[in-house]
């Protein structure tokens, strides 16, 4: 898709229903992000997230998509400790979700450990400039690179991770002309989140395109609905009719053998039916 200057198109999702949503309205690439730490678990950080918790989101997200590239996030030290570590958990999340791929953050530092997973025929995407796993470093969600010295260190990390077979890097919080220079430096795809137009794709996280997530929406996200707020008035009307009694209605209740014919209950779940 780069070689033909198609943009690629990827997204989270942490579920089994709306990962069939995003499949079907034709995304390249679904992330199982560790941003689910925030978005779905209610944490303040992805630091939290364990390999459990990614292997069990990743399997439900799986079952759901039939044509994208699914992705999963190595969560917090379960790479940085080595290549063991990394091998090891990188091989479980493949063969106990299905996924295609594993993305770990880091520059010049992992590329030890995404060197062994690719020779171990392990894909890996790479993830430069903000890097919420090291929030605490960098002393919070603060856009990077901005200065001489951090933009050269990211580009020299981009191009370490594409020596070491990194297939993809993710560019987040970075300045526009440097993650334009860095897609034209490196001959793998880059994906941008508020790091400009120039990159190779664009990723966002599903609950804050569709703004369901809080009140907090960073700078480069672009919100194409608010199914929050549709989601809270639906519930308020289910609760408003159920303490008027005005739900469930007849059409909604069953009547014994003498007084109707025969029905069947149905699951009260439609999940597993595709929309």
């Amino acid at each position: 898709m780069k070689s033909r200057a198609e943009k690629i198109v990827m997204v989270t999702a942490y579920d089994y229903p709306t990962a069939c949503l995003v499949d079907e309205a034709g995304v390249d690439v679904v992330l199982v992000g560790d941003s689910l730490g925030m978005v779905v678990l209610g944490y303040d950080t992805t630091l939290p997230v364990t390999l459990g918790d990614m292997i069990h989101h990743a399997k439900a997200v799986v079952r759901g998509v039939k044509r994208a590239l699914v992705a999963v996030d190595m969560p917090f030290l379960t790479y940085q400790t080595g290549t063991s570590d990394a091998l090891r958990n990188a091989g479980r999340i493949l063969q106990e979700t299905g996924a295609a791929a594993v993305k770990l953050e880091g520059g010049v530092d992992v590329c030890p450990q995404v060197r062994a997973l690719v020779s171990a025929g392990i894909p890996v995407i790479g993830h430069l400039g903000l890097t919420p796993q090291s929030v605490h470093v960098f002393g919070g969600y603060k856009p990077q690179g901005r200065d001489e010295e951090a933009a050269q260190r990211i580009l020299s990390d981009a191009q370490a991770l594409e020596h070491s077979g990194a297939f993809s890097i993710v560019l987040e919080c970075i300045p526009e002309d440097l993650a334009e220079k860095i897609t034209a430096t490196v001959s793998i795809p880059t994906v941008g989140i508020g790091a400009g137009v120039h990159c190779d794709g664009q990723v966002l996280v599903l609950h804050d395109l569709l703004g369901i997530a809080g009140n907090v929406q960073p700078r480069f996200v672009k919100q194409y609905a608010r199914v929050g707020k549709v989601i809270r008035e639906a519930v308020e009307e289910y609760s408003r009719e159920v303490r008027e009694a005005k739900f469930p209605g007849p059409e909604h209740s069953f009547v014994s053998e003498e007084r109707g014919s025969e029905e069947r209950a149905v699951p009260y779940s439609t999940a597993s039916n595709k929309t």
